[in-house]
């Protein structure tokens, strides 16, 4: 019986010599890579990158915002005095028109303060009468007493006048004619005294009712003022619009001065954007901004520039220049493209994610053969969503990697593979 024959196994067969061969290949390349690429060098995909010519041409520098249309004039609803509500004429979202009842207060201290004016107003108007009255009897009174005094006068002066005659011839004595003379300066005096004080009393009088009678008059505009108050505790439409109220119930209490709800004029808009803070020096009335419409570009101008600034953002108010588009409605919302600058010719580069990582201060720029793209320093300028302005460091025509630069750290050259 014969033995069985053991047969070597061979070592190197075909596929293990291709697997060493390829591997051995690899290294090589790697070696071969690790002594041509420079220090400061890169490798990358050509595919990967977004390159970028540059070019000159027309530039406006213009940011995009969004704008709420609003009512051109908007009335607030607020309660000048006051008080509970007592009745809702209309609801809210109704148009009504100037001077139609909205709600109405009541306040029962406002009416105990107008029966309390009206009351003294009438106790004034008695006292005005009454005292018209009696400067009416005190003046007849005096007229009466200085007609008393004239005829006294007059006596003692005729009764003077004959005793002096008398005196003269001898007919009376000193003593008679001396007292006829006294009694007449007597009266006479006295009338003159009692006209001064006539006229004294009667000045005092008048000013008397003078005072009354103004008094009277500002009691009667202070009353007036206060019907004026409760008639306004009905609030009535300022102007023609669509109303708005806040909620509120009947019987409720309302404060003076609390806004009660608007009415938003219905007969022209304007538009409301806001912008970030950055371009608040730049953002000026009588700017232009375009947007579109159902399909059509219509055309803004910055009318109103609000300077507070507030999370980061201020207010700008736009009306429509020339034609605007119909059945536009408060609260729609429009994205414009609101122009900062005016046309101009200008260096420009096509915007890129390059610019996070180099802050617009440099560049990778291809050379004439697209295999290389080199760092170089750049000054950028005013820009919008599609291009930089260029202000150094580039040429037109020169070609500039526009994509990230996340991945290429503090690489200086850049080898392209293609």
């Amino acid at each position: 019986m014969g033995m069985d024959r053991r047969i070597a196994k061979k070592k190197w067969t075909t596929r293990r010599i291709i697997y060493l061969a390829a591997a051995g290949l690899g290294v090589l390349l790697v070696i071969y890579a690790l002594l041509t690429i420079k220090s400061g060098q890169l490798r990358v995909d050509g595919e990967r990158l977004t390159i970028s010519a540059v070019q000159r041409g027309p530039f406006q520098e213009f940011i995009p915002i969004t704008g709420e249309i609003i009512p051109s004039e908007t009335r607030y609803l607020v309660a000048a005095e006051g008080g509970r509500v007592e009745k809702i004429f209309v609801q809210s979202g109704t148009r009504v028109k100037q001077g139609d009842r909205i709600l109405k207060l009541s306040n029962t201290n406002l009416l105990l303060d107008i029966m309390y004016r009206e009351a003294e107003l009438y106790r004034q108007s008695n006292n005005l009468r009454d005292t018209r009255l009696e400067l009416e009897r005190y003046g007849i009174q005096l007229d009466q007493e200085l007609a008393r005094l004239r005829f006294e006068v007059t006596e003692a002066e005729n009764r003077f006048k004959r005793n002096a005659y008398l005196y003269d011839e001898g007919i009376v004595s000193q003593e008679e004619f001396q007292t006829a003379e006294n009694n007449f300066q007597y009266l006479k005096e006295n009338y003159a005294l009692t006209q001064r004080s006539k006229q004294t009393d009667v000045t005092f009088r008048h000013q008397q009712v003078h005072q009354l009678e103004s008094s009277l008059k500002r009691m009667e505009e202070n009353l007036e003022i206060v019907k004026q108050k409760q008639d306004e505790l009905t609030i009535r439409a300022p102007i023609d619009g669509l109303l708005n109220l806040v909620e509120m119930e009947i019987g409720e209490s309302k404060d003076r001065g609390v806004r009660l709800g608007q009415v938003d004029g219905e007969d022209s808009f304007r538009v409301r954007a806001r912008i970030d803070e950055h371009y608040i020096a730049r953002v000026e009335t009588g700017r232009t901004g375009t947007y579109t419409f159902a399909d059509n570009e219509y055309r803004l101008v910055s009318a109103m520039v609000y300077p507070v600034v507030e999370e980061r953002q201020f207010k700008v108010d736009f009306n429509f220049q020339g034609e605007k588009p119909r059945n536009i409605r408060r609260g729609q919302t429009l994205h414009i493209r609101f122009e900062l600058g005016d046309l101009e010719e200008a260096l420009l580069l096509p915007r890129g994610a390059f610019y996070q990582e180099t802050g617009g201060n440099w560049v990778f720029v291809l050379d004439k053969d697209g295999r290389r793209a080199m760092k170089r320093p750049v000054r950028l300028g005013r820009q919008n969503p599609l291009y930089f302005e260029v202000l150094d460091g580039l040429e037109p025509g020169e070609k500039v990697v526009t994509s990230s630069y996340e991945n290429f750290g503090d690489a200086a050259e850049l080898l392209i593979r293609r």
